[in-house]
């Protein structure tokens, strides 16, 4: 165990799990999943957020595995290595609407972080946009934290807290297996399910679900994170965990020209529009946000395995999020912006500059 610790806490540990999560996304996708969609965390709650009902858009509703498997992957892990530390306490409320902003501004891009990464590993050259937001995002909030900004310290609690998340998605999976998708059909029992769009694309459920566990169990070793990557190389000038999202591209899109999957341009790319603008404030906006609870969508997910209450609230307030943005306009479309994307991206960053400025515990 010592061994297999120290590896994952190595560069190359790192880059070997940004490495193998590259590969697996673009097999994702080539067994099925979206394209330049083998991974992603926001779209795949966006999915699991149609799934129960939290929005109508009838093009995204399926109840993701990879999402199960990334919490219970972590989960898995955590126990092995005796790293399941239940906590909760820290802001609440706060990480919760830093979610939903998360969430719209990610929609507005279309992707999370991992997302953008593997867009951009695909041949999208939207993607570049996206990524220059979340890296702009994530360096204001590595200025809130130079200011003192901090959501106060977690409190031990009961190991009860810890597990809700990991049964919220063991009840998931069941709902799947109990209701699953009939072909042709948009409802199972009380489940959505996409018959066409982006929800009706997926891999086989056994092969999503196994590949979430290898993802959450690896990523929970190595503590895998994209905003963590940028905001240590803002803050630290340190490039390890940034080698770990460096592999994950380079991987990725080796792994795409091998299955023919690699596609250069912007215009007519997979789920994806070419404002500018927009792809650049919408990931500003997730970027912050993410800064400011703590984590990318991911390492939230393997932290609310690991029995961090907040992050789970943090996952929550992502997948309503979510309904919101399909149910007032605000998320994005091949056809660019919603109609209601802007300003929403405009609410979303006065929220965020607010929780920045006022949760500090030292003068500016």
């Amino acid at each position: 165990m010592d061994a297999v610790k120290r590896f994952f806490a190595s560069r190359w540990g790192i880059i070997s799990v940004g490495a193998f999560i590259g590969v697996l996304a673009a097999l994702l996708q080539y067994w099925g999943n979206p394209a330049n969609m083998g991974v992603c965390v926001a779209c795949f709650e966006r999915d699991i957020a149609g799934a129960v009902g939290l929005h109508r858009a009838d093009v995204v509703q399926y109840m993701r595995p990879e999402i199960i498997g990334f919490v219970l992957g972590a989960l898995i892990a955590a126990y092995l290595f005796s790293e399941f530390r239940p906590r909760a306490g820290s802001a609440p409320i706060v990480r919760f609407i830093l979610g939903i902003f998360a969430m719209i501004g990610a929609l507005v891009f279309l992707g999370c972080p991992w997302r953008a990464m593997l867009r951009l590993a695909g041949g999208d050259g939207n993607a570049i946009f996206g990524l220059a937001g979340l890296t702009a995002g994530i360096a204001i909030g590595a200025f809130f934290l130079k200011k003192g900004y901090n959501l106060g310290r977690a409190q031990a609690t009961y190991a009860s807290v810890g597990w809700l998340m990991p049964l919220t998605m063991v009840g998931f999976l069941l709902l799947m297996l109990i209701y699953p998708q009939v072909s042709g059909e948009a409802k199972s029992g009380v489940l959505f399910y996409s018959a066409k769009g982006p929800g009706s694309l997926h891999a086989p459920l056994a092969i999503s679900l196994v590949a979430g566990l290898v993802i959450g169990m690896l990523a929970q070793r190595s503590r895998f994170c994209t905003m963590g990557a940028i905001r240590d190389l803002v803050l630290f000038r340190q490039t390890h965990l940034v080698s770990g999202f460096l592999a994950l591209v380079v991987f990725a899109f080796l792994a795409n020209l091998v299955l023919g999957q690699f596609n250069m341009g912007f215009a007519g790319q997979p789920v994806a529009h070419t404002m500018h603008l927009w792809n650049f404030m919408g990931m500003l906006l997730a970027g912050l946000a993410f800064a400011l609870a703590g984590g990318c969508p991911g390492r939230q997910l393997f932290m609310a395995g690991e029995g961090d209450g907040d992050a789970a609230i943090f996952v929550f307030g992502m997948i309503v999020g979510a309904g919101i943005a399909h149910n007032f306009g605000l998320a994005s479309s091949p056809a660019g912006v919603g109609p209601n994307g802007i300003a929403a991206v405009f609410v979303g960053l006065a929220a965020c500059l607010f929780i920045g400025f006022t949760m500090r515990k030292t003068a500016a």
